[in-house]
């Protein structure tokens, strides 16, 4: 039976990768099945099974994969298997430590793919905002939007911190976020960073004419997390940065469902490497980075891009988005956000690749113009405007010393 035809109510699927030379992959299946739901099943009465049976798992799908002459180690099969929601309560730590907890430390395994039931998406609100409720808050309706970050942070007072970022901001960016490294600290504590980086917003739309969000950092001990996003909110704060995979997605879901934490939150993906990269192990990015991300609640997701400083294949780079903006998901669809390396040459390949519901997010690509940090958002916003135009870069950079100057620096990439 194939994922897409089992429909059973009260179950999620889960679909791993699974490498070994020679195991039975049906039976090494079946194992799984059972090992992490009821333990055992052949040794049971039948009277303990037939009470036992609604919390059993079952084996959906084994697709071996066994090539002719395949090297040593590369012999694997996808497995699906449905969980029962009856084992499990409805929060992502119960669910991801059921299909994956001790299994995770199993051999080369990597977990690809989960499907809760859709009675299990409803204890989650999913994103507050998501594309649609971003952009209404900017009031820009079709273009990609404008990030860049802080570059860089740490060891800034609140005077160079405002200069920072009022720069960015007259350089018609939508969005400005905090470096995820930036933590409670004595030069620039939480609300003092919020009302002076607010107050340049306003200074810079007197120029821009633009609305802005904001996306502080929010850290602190998890026990803390949300009194100092209304500390944040009561400054004046309208968005926060949110170091997703080491708080939890559990403490991200919390957050977004909080009604007095009504801004948009955007997931970091710190420590992302940890989990996604290799073949034989971990999770998947397109569920790490996407569903996961999506379903806890996110309105932007941050995750590498395919063509700048820290790579991730483009193949699965669109797979990431294709997960946040599932229509199949009963969810809002947060912001693609690709990131690292970003500069306005790659505009070109970011639109073709992602399409208008995107973020651009640069950081070096805006503070490393010869120019200044305003010259550099003004760069970008020229080759996004171009792009939309159907126009080149190397001719709308005849009519724009910003993107001139940012063109002969970095080039154009257009495949």
């Amino acid at each position: 039976m194939s994922n897409a035809s089992y429909a059973k109510p009260g179950y999620t699927l889960a679909t791993y990768r699974l490498y070994d030379d020679k195991a039975d992959f049906r039976k090494k299946a079946e194992g799984i099945a059972v090992g992490l739901t009821v333990g055992s099943w052949t040794d049971l009465p039948e009277v303990t099974r037939q009470k036992m049976e609604k919390h059993l798992g079952l084996v959906v799908d084994v697709r071996p994969h066994e090539p002719e002459g395949a090297a040593p180690g590369e012999r694997y099969a996808d497995i699906t298997i449905a969980y029962p929601e009856l084992n499990f309560s409805r929060d992502l730590p119960a669910l991801l430590v059921t299909v994956f907890g001790k299994l995770s430390m199993d051999g080369r395994i990597k977990l690809l793919d989960l499907q809760p039931s859709a009675e299990f998406l409803q204890a989650f609100s999913g994103p507050r905002f998501g594309i649609a409720g971003v952009r209404e808050t900017l009031g820009v309706d079709k273009r990609p939007l404008l990030m860049s970050i802080f570059k860089s942070v740490i060891g800034y007072d609140l005077d160079g911190l405002r200069e920072q970022f009022l720069q960015q901001a007259l350089g018609g960016v939508d969005l400005i976020k905090d470096d995820e490294i930036l933590f409670e600290n004595p030069l620039t504590p939480l609300e003092r960073r919020v009302e002076v980086c607010v107050d340049a917003a306003r200074e810079a739309e007197k120029t821009t004419g633009q609305k802005l969000i904001y996306f502080t950092n929010l850290t602190g001990p998890t026990s803390k997390l949300r009194e100092n996003a209304r500390r944040a909110i009561d400054a004046g704060a309208n968005g926060f940065l949110f170091n997703v995979l080491s708080y939890g997605y559990d403490a991200m879901a919390e957050l977004a469902a909080d009604s007095g934490i009504n801004v948009p939150i955007a997931a970091h993906p710190a420590l992302a490497g940890a989990f996604y990269p290799s073949p034989y192990h971990g999770i998947a990015a397109p569920l790490l980075l996407g569903k996961l991300t999506r379903i806890a609640g996110a309105d932007l997701s941050l995750f590498p891009s395919p063509y700048g400083s820290v790579v991730m294949p483009k193949e699965e780079n669109l797979a990431v988005q294709a997960a946040l903006i599932d229509p199949s998901l009963p969810l809002r669809a947060p912001f693609p956000v690709p990131s690292a390396g970003i500069h306005p040459g790659l505009v070109p390949l970011i639109l073709r690749d992602f399409g208008h519901d995107v973020v651009v997010n640069a950081g070096g690509g805006v503070h490393g113009h010869p120019l200044g940090a305003a010259a550099g958002g003004r760069a970008f916003r020229q080759a996004i405007d171009a792009v939309l135009a159907g126009r080149d870069l190397a001719e709308a950079a005849k009519e724009h010393e910003e993107l001139r100057i940012a063109v002969e620096r970095w080039g154009v990439r257009n495949a």
